[in-house]
C-alpha cells in the first residue's frame, strides 16, 4: 500500500522534516532501496549512507546536526526515539491490504458462523459451526477453523492453519502457515494388567490473548480438563511445541524447536533460546533468560530475573562455564 509521509508520521507519532507528500510503498535495507522505499538508521555514522541510498525517506533517531542540517538533507526524515521499532510498525502499515477483502468462492463457511466486517477468507478454507471471526481478520487458503472457535479482530491466520474446536483468540493475533492450535494433549494412563496405554481426557481448551504471534508449524495443545493459556504479547517461533495445561506469560519469547511438556508455567518476560526442553510441571519465573538447548527437569523451579541460564540441568551461565572449565582442566591432568 502506498502511503504519504504525512500519513505515516501521524500514525507513527514521528516528527517529519521534508516533503510530507512523498509516498512510500515498502521498507528495505540501504542496499536494496528503491525510490519508493523507507529505510531506518540508529547510528549517526550510518546516516550518510542512508541519505545517499535510493530510498525515498529515512527514519532516524534524532534530527542530524552539522553537515546534515535541515537545509542540506537530500531526503525527508522521520524522527523517532526508537527508529527500529518505528520501522517495524511502518512495515506493518505498508503491508496492509488495500480495498475491500473478500470471501473466496471455494471457501466453506457454515451458515451459523458470525463473520465480522471486511474479513478475507481464502480458497478452500473451512469455517465450522458457530465460529466467530472479528473485523478485518484474514484467513488464508486451506485453513480449517473448527466448531465454536472464536478469532478476534485484525488477526492474520495464514494458509493451512488448523484451529481446533473451542479455541479462543484475542485481537491482532498472527498465526503462520501450518500451525496447529488446540489439538489433543499427550496424556495417557497405563493399564497395569495389560501394559497398554489409554488416553486421559483431553477436553479443556486453548486461550490465546491479544497480540500473540505464533510461527509456522508450531503446535499448541488444549488443556486436559481446564485450559492452556498464551498470554498477551507472547512471541512463539516456528516448530515450537507447547503441551497441554501450559501457562505462558505476557511478553514471553520462545525460539524455534523448543518443547514444553504438560503443565509447564512460564512467567512474564521470559526469553527462551532455540531447542530448549522443559519437563512437566516445571516453572520458569519472571525475567529469566534461557540459552539455546537448556534443559529443565520436571517439577523444577528456575528463578532469577535477568539471569542467563544454560546447560542441562539449567544453571546460571557463569556457574555453568566454571564447571566446563573445571572439567576441561581435569581432563588435561588425566591425559
Amino acid at each position: 500500500m502506498n502511503r504519504t509521509l504525512r500519513d505515516l508520521a501521524e500514525r507513527l507519532g514521528c516528527h517529519l522534516f521534508g516533503d510530507p507528500n512523498v509516498c512510500v510503498s515498502t521498507v528495505s535495507s540501504f542496499q536494496s532501496a528503491t525510490k519508493e522505499s523507507l529505510v531506518f538508521v540508529e547510528d549517526p555514522e550510518h546516516l550518510g549512507a542512508a541519505l545517499a541510498s535510493a530510498a525515498a525517506a529515512v527514519i532516524a533517531k534524532e534530527f542530524p546536526s552539522g553537515q546534515y542540517s535541515l537545509g542540506k538533507c537530500s531526503k525527508p526524515i522521520l524522527i523517532s526515539a526508537q527508529p527500529r521499532l518505528t520501522f517495524a510498525r511502518a512495515a506493518r502499515l505498508l503491508c496492509e491490504p488495500a480495498g475491500e477483502r473478500v470471501i473466496h468462492s471455494t471457501a466453506i463457511v457454515h451458515a451459523s458462523a458470525i463473520i465480522g466486517k471486511n474479513v478475507a477468507i481464502g480458497a478452500q478454507a473451512v469455517v465450522g459451526e458457530r465460529v466467530r471471526i472479528g473485523d478485518e481478520t484474514t484467513v488464508g487458503a486451506g485453513a480449517v477453523i473448527d466448531d465454536d472457535a472464536a478469532i478476534g479482530a485484525h488477526c492474520r491466520i495464514d494458509a493451512n492453519v488448523t484451529i481446533y474446536e473451542g479455541t479462543r483468540m484475542g485481537d491482532r493475533v498472527v498465526v503462520q502457515a501450518g500451525a496447529v492450535l488446540g489439538s489433543e494433549g499427550f496424556g495417557y494412563v497405563r493399564d497395569a494388567a495389560t501394559g497398554r496405554y489409554e488416553q486421559s481426557p483431553q477436553i479443556g481448551r486453548l486461550i490465546i490473548e491479544d497480540d500473540v504471534e505464533i510461527g509456522a508449524n508450531a503446535t499448541i495443545d488444549r488443556g486436559a480438563l481446564d485450559e492452556t493459556r498464551i498470554k498477551r504479547g507472547a512471541k512463539i517461533d516456528n516448530l515450537v511445541h507447547i503441551g497441554h495445561n501450559c501457562q505462558i506469560g505476557e511478553n514471553v519469547v520462545i525460539a524455534a524447536q523448543t518443547g514444553l511438556s504438560g503443565s509447564v508455567t512460564i512467567e512474564d518476560n521470559v526469553i527462551m533460546g532455540g531447542q530448549v526442553g522443559i519437563g512437566d510441571h516445571a516453572r520458569v519465573e519472571s525475567g529469566a533468560m534461557l540459552g539455546g538447548q537448556c534443559g529443565i527437569l520436571p517439577k523444577k523451579v528456575l528463578r532469577g530475573s535477568g539471569v542467563v541460564f544454560w546447560g542441562t540441568p539449567a544453571k546460571p551461565v557463569k556457574e555453568y562455564l566454571k564447571e566446563l572449565a573445571f572439567l576441561s582442566r581435569s581432563a588435561k591432568k588425566n591425559r
